[in-house]
């Protein structure tokens, strides 16, 4: 089960091999692991039994971290804290 502190996270840290990282929201980051999902011959047996490339992606966000595109080629994303905890928005 993963942290309820993530839930209370908005903002990824995105690492792509050969690519500087990226500072992305919660809906970047689901818009870019559909798109991560997109490129994979077939989908990881766990995601497989979920309906949409949404679900999988929501589903990659709260229980991953890294997604293996191909041998040797892995995406990963980190969720940050911008503000510290109990800080106003």
């Amino acid at each position: 089960m993963s942290d309820p502190l993530i839930r209370e996270l908005d903002h990824y840290v995105v690492l792509e091999p050969g690519k500087p990282e990226q500072l992305l929201t919660v809906a970047e980051t689901l818009a870019w692991l559909e798109q991560q999902l997109s490129f994979l011959e077939s989908i990881p047996e766990d995601l497989s039994g979920l309906a949409t490339t949404a679900d999988q992606a929501q589903r990659l966000l709260e229980t991953a971290c890294e997604l293996e595109l191909q041998p040797g080629v892995t995406v990963q994303w980190f969720a940050i804290r911008l503000e510290p905890p109990g800080a106003a928005n």
